[in-house]
């Protein structure tokens, strides 16, 4: 199979595929007397392993190291198991980032629909962002 037979095969284009080939995480087998690359059913199922695993987020590093270990005929299951787990923590720690943010921004809306706008001064850009004390705060 060719590099945009295999794109289409599994649903991505043919740069995703050279530019993973071009990293070394899948190798096509040259012909010897064309010198086309093909890409076998094998790296066809590599392939979509490392596409499964971009769309839950893994590094190309990660992805590699996997990689190493299944070569190597080992389980890869344990390091993927610990990859996840540390995604899921940042992204724990990234969701409630975002809640807290979410709710200083409703706040902000609450407490921002009452108060009138103002032209910027040589001392304050917006007084909704900057508060009202940067009013007649002629100290620089």
């Amino acid at each position: 199979m060719r590099v945009t037979e295999l794109a289409n095969a599994l649903n991505t284009t043919p740069d995703t595929v050279r530019y993973y080939t071009k990293i070394g995480l899948i190798t096509p087998i040259k012909s010897p007397s064309n010198g086309y690359k093909t890409y076998g059913e094998k790296v066809q199922q590599r392939l979509k392993f490392i596409l499964s695993a971009r769309q839950l987020d893994f590094s190309v590093e990660e992805i590699k190291n996997i990689l190493i270990e299944s070569d190597k005929g080992h389980t890869a299951c344990p390091l993927v198991r610990e990859i996840v787990e540390r995604h899921l923590a940042e992204t724990e720690k990234q969701f409630q980032a975002t809640l807290l943010l979410r709710e200083k921004l409703r706040n902000a809306i609450d407490d921002w629909q009452s108060k009138p706008n103002k032209a910027p001064t040589g001392h304050m850009i917006c007084h909704l962002i900057e508060g009202d004390e940067c009013e007649g705060d002629n100290n620089e």
